[in-house]
């Protein structure tokens, strides 16, 4: 699933620089994130790192997009072509993931 960001939120901008792939932005009243940029962390840390930043734990597995780690982990490799060790780490399946707890 990718995350999204509920009504709670403050509007701290804490999430934001967190994410690794720039999938949060400012929206018109509360931050949003892009489902499509979202790999819910999966490649980069064992938690969601937005979750983890947030006074009000506002960032929630969105259950209107329900993905597995595995589309996760081919979505992060796809943002990121360039990055070797994490096309190295996802392909010797040893990579962060909080499906992994």
């Amino acid at each position: 699933m990718a995350t999204y960001i509920t009504a709670d939120c403050i509007n701290c901008g804490a999430c934001e620089p967190e994410c690794p792939n720039e999938a949060i932005t400012e929206g018109e009243e509360i931050y949003v994130i892009d489902p499509e940029l979202c790999t819910e962390c999966v490649g980069f840390y064992d938690h969601e790192a937005c979750q983890a930043v947030c006074p009000v734990e506002c960032c929630l597995p969105d259950p209107n997009h329900p993905e597995d780690e595995k589309k996760l982990a081919e979505r992060a490799i796809q943002l990121h072509p360039d990055d070797s060790e994490l096309k190295k780490h996802i392909a010797s399946n040893n990579y962060p993931s909080r499906f992994r707890k």
